[in-house]
């Protein structure tokens, strides 16, 4: 396991079309992976915008793209973390995809709590995220799951020492602005666990006049931040993350005491394991 990671999270918002995001999504990996970048991971539904209407998509153009971002991957040599829309037996699902530096894709999430946009095009997921960049075990969780912490302390449990957040803000401008500042669980969810937590989101206004927080930012475990993007524009904030400092000490802890839950909690991590090998 590597020792140390650069990672990078972009604040992006949509264009117009798939292959206008696509491009975007190219040129921010180059640019990230030429200044000795490891890991880049950009918003929700990044490959078509996460305001958009889904119906007018069809897998082939979706699959298209997602080629593109592999062949990127490995043409730069970049783990790229994305979210988009995927289709498999023809039910959608609202996923992050993880491509190694080879481009191959090594680990897809489906989003498990959906938001009432989600339910009128996507099926829930029903694995937790486990993964490994370089060695180093990672999870992740989509926008409004942050709501759920039970979804990073079980992979955190399991081992993982940074946390991946793509995230979309679709909220009327009040909304949004009480979002704004950081009060988005980011730190407290990294300092719980005593572990990195990477948080990309859209930025100010989306469709339908509707408006995103921005905020993205990378966290330490010991809830420094370390890159902040703030609400007003797109923009790519890195860090170079310590893997040592990621001890996981309070999951760690968590997982012995009290004595009486250490038998329950080991009984789901064992059913967590065997959700992440079912096909």
């Amino acid at each position: 396991m590597k020792a140390e990671l650069t990672v990078a999270a972009a604040q992006m918002n949509s264009r117009c079309s798939v292959t206008e995001n696509v491009a975007e999504i190219e040129r921010t990996v180059a640019n990230f992976a030429r200044r000795g970048g490891d890991a880049i991971l950009f918003p929700e539904c990044a490959i078509t915008g996460y305001g958009a209407d889904f119906d007018r998509f069809d897998s082939g153009e979706i699959d298209e793209a997602l080629r593109a971002v592999a062949a990127c991957a490995r043409s730069h040599r970049c783990h790229v973390l994305i979210g988009s829309p995927t289709c498999t037996r023809g039910r959608w699902r609202n996923t992050l995809l993880v491509f190694d530096r080879r481009g191959r894709e090594v680990f897809r999430y489906h989003k498990i709590h959906l938001t009432a946009r989600d339910r009128t095009f996507f099926r829930r997921g029903n694995a937790p995220a486990f993964f490994r960049l370089d060695g180093i075990p990672c999870t992740a969780i989509i926008c409004h799951e942050r709501r759920y912490p039970e979804l990073v302390r079980l992979p955190v449990m399991m081992g993982a020492r940074i946390i991946f957040h793509p995230n979309a803000g679709l909220d009327p401008l009040a909304v949004s602005k009480l979002k704004r500042g950081g009060r988005d669980g980011a730190v407290a969810r990294a300092f719980e666990n005593q572990v990195y937590y990477v948080f990309a989101n859209t930025v100010g206004r989306q469709s339908g006049n509707l408006w995103s927080a921005g905020d993205s930012k990378i966290v330490a475990p010991d809830s420094r931040i370390l890159a902040a993007a703030g609400n007003e524009r797109e923009r790519l904030v890195r860090a170079r993350l310590d893997l040592a400092m990621a001890g996981r000490q309070f999951a760690r802890e968590g997982l012995e005491h009290p004595a009486f839950l250490r038998q329950h909690w080991r009984a789901m991590l064992a059913a967590c394991r065997r959700q992440l090998r079912s096909p």
